[in-house]
């Protein structure tokens, strides 16, 4: 059954309240890191899927098995390994002497939300596994196609300063990802509160006596009907002109290498409509497109090797992009 069949119709005030209530919900249990729980629920809204980068101990793990909480959904967590196979993931079909056939053992990608945790430590023939998944919402098991959950979606994470040991994502594994975000160090004021919270034994995910991951915030079916919320953001004929200007500029910077796709430029466009939402309004702005333009994009593009020598990002690139095309009025 399809996505539109299973979920529920909500008014569009009952969508903002509830992606609101859970990026509140959030904010209380991951400490400091505001702009990664707004990003990742932008790319839940948008029917896409979140790659979180960042050094160990800023809460990657805790920030998704807290969403996967406050969303009520089943959360399934892999560890990728040097030795993790395909079927370590997929699942596989398995003899049972006892009744003479196959029958089907179904792996951790049959659930709601999967953590790939630490994803650029497999070869790339097990992170391609989850092409597939992410991308068509079904996994091929010996020749028949087994559909996913009508929610699935799919959190990564990766340490980006780890070179040894580790696979870098191919180019068309990091297309699957709606978004990039990239977790930072918490304010001084709320690691401070990390500190208070831990001292008082109600941090949640830290130590034996740590506080407890908080329950569903949305109620039956919210979640799912959260899932494809972005469609319902009005999108004026002035702002995809905007989109595409956008787009042109970064093909044309004499910086970029791979630019971006019209694919890409569609990501941008529905989480921007999401982060519309998740602001409060049901119409989408320039300024929804020029925000989520770091995380939708930064990832997608490569630069030229003079570029990364003169030492040059793809933020700054594309936050020179924007600041170039005209916005819209």
């Amino acid at each position: 059954m399809s996505q539109t069949s299973e979920a529920p119709t909500l008014a569009t005030e009952r969508l903002i309240a509830a992606a609101q209530e859970l990026a509140a919900a959030l904010d209380r249990v991951v400490l400091g890191q505001r702009p990664a729980v707004e990003t990742l629920i932008v790319a839940y809204m948008a029917g896409g899927h979140a790659l979180l980068e960042g050094v160990p101990g800023l809460g990657k793990t805790l920030l998704a098995r807290a969403f996967a909480a406050c969303l009520g959904a089943r959360f399934s967590r892999v560890q990728f390994t040097p030795d993790l196979m395909p079927a370590d993931v997929l699942g596989t079909n398995i003899y049972d002497a006892g009744t003479g056939s196959f029958r089907l053992l179904r792996g951790p990608v049959f659930t709601d939300v999967l953590m790939a945790d630490e994803i650029n430590r497999t070869p790339p023939k097990t992170q391609a596994a989850l092409l597939e998944a992410m991308q068509e919402r079904q996994v091929t098991l010996d020749g028949v196609a087994l559909g996913l959950e009508p929610g699935f979606f799919v959190i990564a994470t990766q340490n980006p300063i780890e070179f040894e040991g580790v696979y870098p994502l191919p180019e068309a594994q990091l297309d699957r990802f709606l978004v990039r975000i990239e977790m930072g160090l918490p304010a001084p004021a709320a690691e401070l509160d990390l500190y208070r919270q831990a001292v008082a034994g109600t941090l949640v995910g830290f130590g034996e006596y740590g506080g407890e991951l908080p329950g569903p915030v949305l109620r039956p079916g919210e979640a799912l009907a959260l899932r494809q919320a972005a469609r319902r953001v009005h999108v004026a004929e002035e702002l995809l002109g905007y989109l595409a200007e956008l787009a042109a500029g970064v093909r044309r910077s004499p910086q970029v290498d791979l630019p971006v796709s019209p694919r890409a430029a569609l990501a941008l466009l529905e989480a921007a409509r999401a982060s519309a939402l998740l602001e409060g309004r049901d119409f989408l702005t320039p300024d929804d497109l020029k925000r989520l333009l770091v995380p939708c994009w930064a990832h997608r593009i490569l630069l030229t090797p003079e570029s990364e020598l003169e030492g040059f990002s793809p933020r700054q690139v594309l936050e020179a992009v924007a600041a170039a095309v005209s916005v819209p009025h």
